[in-house]
């Protein structure tokens, strides 16, 4: 796998004013359950909200809360990496708040 630069923007102050209503129970994103490492890490350059993470130890880290539905990682990591992805339910999802 590719090293991966450090991320340099800290988009969190932004997408912090969004709200979000995440079904707790019902996911609108699922990933397979071995992810294509390299994959991956293309995701975690793509995704916009930087849902996509690999910790210290090198561990995947993924969580679907603050997704921008924008549907990048459907079209980077379909089958790779993502295994399901439907936007979300009614009432649930982003709402917009900045821009």
């Amino acid at each position: 796998m590719t090293q991966l630069r450090p991320i340099t923007v800290n988009v969190d102050a932004y997408l912090g004013r969004n709200k979000y209503e995440v079904d707790e129970g019902n996911p609108h994103i699922e990933l397979v359950d071995h992810a294509d490492p390299e994959t991956f890490g293309r995701l975690v350059r793509a995704c916009p909200a930087a849902l996509y993470k690999v910790d210290a130890e090198g561990n995947q880290v993924f969580d679907c809360a603050g997704c921008l539905e924008c549907g990048t990682c459907r079209i980077v990591g379909s089958g790779t990496v993502v295994a399901r992805w439907n936007y979300p339910g009614p009432t649930m999802g982003v709402e917009y708040r900045y821009g």
